[in-house]
């Protein structure tokens, strides 16, 4: 039947029964929840009871009771290699979307853009009573919202291989739900929904404007709620500002921790390059990889952490398929559509003027000899910029900032560089204004 119905669809389906005997005709088998058994003698009983015929085995029907002691989600069988002790698969999740055994806490990088989202859920993951119900990660794409939401099924399944972790995207609920009512079996879709411990919903968005889906989610949320299951959601937007989604479903969503993922900014960036480059450069030691290439690809991309990656993964296999070492010749020669895609010509006139508005002073005040404190931290954060994001000289930033020395510059670069560890108002400052001129 593996063979028949596919790896997934086995493991969800067919994997979970469990053979126990031949009665009069019928065969009977224990499942860990009943929708399950009607689901396999809906679709799969009579192949079933047909492969049952060709071992000379004659029935009529199938049989399914629950067994609550089979609570957990199905479990691949235990592999055994020769001299090795026998370890388990991976745990699989309930009939949903499969986990990606990449996406764990341990290869999540953590910065300041993430790092209240990270830790409220490795808190989630920690399991034990719920503080926060639901938990509500937003932002857009590529800043590691499904990243997290694997990594928590992945962290409970391990602490508590009993809980059925259900994890589908909004999208999938939606088929689901579809599906039910196409066939008249909504109660099936209520019972799946409603008995699991852990329920997690990717890319919520998606159900806005669809008015019984949305009323299908909410009695669903409210019934998990009741019963103090754990709900966690995910959406690329705060739930007060999703177009379309019901009244009542937003003030749910925010019943509970609301976390967002912040763009990236340039450390966490290269921290995500060097935690991946390292893992590459441990299996692959005969690559040489320059160390100014992983600062200049985390400066230059800084959209999405998806391109980011998929530019480094391309180095790598580039230069493992050439036999050449990785240096900023052979990035700028591999990258060239990706690095021309991330660029954007800024000029120093363009962040005078977001800088002036940011701070709410006059372009005249910047361009001034004044020296009073409201006027020349903005002025030396607009001397930074220009720096780190033009190529003009020093003497040139100078003539653009009134005619100054190019001395000046030089020490606005280096005070703004030291306060960006030391203040966290300047650093954010710094990202806001980055972002917003990069755009």
């Amino acid at each position: 039947m593996e063979a028949e119905l596919g790896t997934d669809a086995y493991r969800n389906w067919i994997a979970p029964l469990t053979f126990e005997a031949v009665i009069e005709g019928v065969a009977h088998f224990s499942v860990p929840i009943a929708f399950i058994g009607r689901y396999v003698k809906r679709n799969s009983g009579d192949k079933i009871i047909e492969l049952f015929a060709e071992h000379r085995e004659h029935i009529s029907c199938l049989e399914f009771h629950v067994d609550d002691s089979r609570r957990a989600a199905p479990v691949a069988p235990v592999r055994e290699e020769k001299g090795a002790a026998a370890t388990p698969a991976e745990p699989e999740p309930l009939p949903g979307a499969p986990l990606d055994p990449r996406f764990t806490f341990d290869n999540f990088i953590v910065g300041k853009p993430n790092e209240m989202a990270a830790a409220a859920a490795r808190r989630v993951a920690e399991g034990g009573p719920v503080l926060f119900n639901p938990l509500f990660l937003y932002g857009g794409v590529g800043l590691g919202k499904t990243h997290l939401m694997h990594a928590i099924a992945w962290e409970i399944q391990k602490k508590n291989p009993g809980y059925r972790v259900l994890y589908l995207s909004a999208e999938q609920f939606m088929f689901r739900f579809v599906q039910a009512l196409r066939f008249r079996n909504t109660i099936e879709f209520k019972e799946l929904f409603r008995s699991v411990d852990v329920l997690m919903v990717d890319d919520v968005q998606f159900i806005a404007g669809k008015d019984s889906t949305q009323a299908e989610f909410f009695h669903t949320f409210n019934a998990l709620i009741e019963q103090k299951k754990q709900i966690i959601i995910s959406g690329d937007r705060a739930p007060g500002e999703i177009d379309g989604m019901e009244e009542r479903i937003r003030s749910r969503l925010q019943w509970g921790l609301v976390a967002d993922l912040h763009p990236t900014d340039y450390e966490l960036r290269l921290g995500i390059l060097q935690a991946k480059a390292e893992a590459y450069l441990t299996d692959h030691p005969e690559v040489t990889l320059d160390p100014t290439v992983l600062p200049f690809l985390a400066h230059r991309i800084s959209s999405n952490v998806r391109v980011l990656e998929g530019a480094l993964t391309r180095l790598f296999a580039f230069g493992s398929l050439v036999g050449r070492a990785i240096d900023m010749d052979m990035t700028t020669e591999c990258l060239s559509d990706i690095l021309r895609a991330s660029s954007r010509k800024v000029t120093v006139e363009e962040i005078i003027r977001k800088v002036c508005e940011h701070y709410n002073i006059r372009q005249t005040d910047i361009l001034s000899p004044r020296r009073a404190r409201v006027v020349a931290r903005p002025r030396q954060v607009a001397m930074f910029l220009s720096k780190t994001l033009t190529t003009k000289s020093l003497p040139e930033i100078g003539r653009r900032f009134g005619g100054r020395d190019h001395t000046t510059v030089m020490h606005a670069v280096k005070r703004i560089e030291e306060l960006r560890q030391s203040d966290s108002q300047i650093a954010d400052d710094l990202e806001m204004l980055r972002r917003m001129l990069e755009a």
